[in-house]
């Protein structure tokens, strides 16, 4: 496509049955301290109550599978190198994938213009408000959600971006997807702390994801060692799916990997300053979990790496950082070596 999406579908603004199932999810409180996904009420799974008048919704899907990435295998199994989630090795997605939606939503309404319809109202999203993004994709024909959550296309796997527009217009619907899991549950097995705690239902307080971007605070003692390398993220469930055998690379220049961050010692990274950190990852979706919370999550994988006297000293250099979740992680990390 001209704006370089993978697919587009179209839905209506129906979500009784997903609404009905994260009001379960929130209830059990697996969201953890991802208050944002319950301050807004039923705005997530109403859209005409967050952007009034919303007729239609605009699906679209953004592959961002890179390129000569070093397999995500070579390093998990490596301790000494960090794993970053494969989505975060290039240019943040919010950023480009709202560029596109805008060029999207500017060429509809230049077409409407050419026909004297100029009652074209609209919002794009992507993950950026209270949207419910994998059910209005499911809904749109764009893949069915996995059992790990996430959406899985039959020719194209799970390695991409959704995006939203919410638009006035009363436009054609595109069939639901059909779900092709199946008797399979790799992902469920795969997941190194059992986040996956039913098919379909994720405990974020138990996700890797979570534990290394959304909780800002210490990470629970007993996940610690179970994050292994995994700094920013994790893959693993979708590295198991034996859908993503059809993933296709990604042709979207902004997802070239930026700094080698596919192939990083967890060393080189714990040495940065917070000038190196700003600099290097200015524009990465790294870059909004912060430098302090950054070393946390690199602190427990060196802690988690093999014992060498450079790590003890890393270590040693910020043992009284002013920051206590900092110390607190770099001092575990150390006692897994020290004792």
């Amino acid at each position: 496509m001209a704006l370089g999406f993978n697919q587009i579908g179209i839905t209506d603004t129906d979500l009784q049955e997903a609404e009905a199932h994260h009001q379960a999810w929130i209830a059990k409180g697996f969201h953890g301290e991802m208050d944002y996904m319950a301050k807004h009420g039923l705005k997530r799974s109403r859209p005409e109550e967050l952007v009034p008048k919303t007729l239609s919704v605009i699906s679209a899907r953004l592959d961002y599978l890179p390129a000569n990435a070093l397999a995500s295998n070579e390093a998990l199994d490596d301790n000494s190198k960090a794993f970053i989630s494969r989505y975060a090795l290039a240019r943040d997605y919010h950023k480009v994938m709202r560029k596109k939606l805008q060029k999207l939503s500017d060429k509809i309404a230049d077409a409407l213009a050419q026909l004297d319809n100029t009652d074209f109202a609209y919002r794009v999203f992507t993950d950026s408000a209270p949207v419910m993004e994998v059910a209005l994709a499911e809904k749109a024909g764009m893949g069915w959600r996995g059992k790990h959550t996430l959406l899985i296309n039959k020719d194209h796997g799970s390695w991409f971006f959704l995006g939203e527009i919410y638009t006035n217009l009363p436009l054609p619907l595109d069939d639901k997807a059909s779900n092709h899991c199946g008797t399979c549950d790799n992902c469920i097995a795969v997941c190194p702390t059992q986040a996956i705690v039913a098919p379909y239902q994720v405990d974020a307080r138990r996700c890797i994801s979570y534990l290394t971007i959304e909780l800002k605070g210490s990470i629970p003692l007993e996940f610690r060692p179970l994050i292994g390398n995994r700094v920013y993220g994790c893959d693993d469930c979708q590295l198991a799916c034996p859908w993503n055998k059809f993933a296709e690379i990604s042709h979207e220049p902004d997802f070239v990997i930026k700094h080698g961050l596919d192939d990083i010692a967890l060393l080189a990274c714990f040495t940065w300053t917070e000038n190196e950190f700003n600099s290097k990852l200015s524009g990465s979706a790294i870059y909004r979990i912060g430098y302090k919370q950054w070393l946390r999550n690199i602190a427990v994988g060196l802690g988690n790496a093999k014992t060498s006297p450079e790590i003890i000293q890393a270590l040693q250099v910020r043992a009284n950082d002013e920051s206590p979740v900092l110390r607190e992680h770099v001092k575990w990390a150390l006692a897994q070596h020290l004792n």
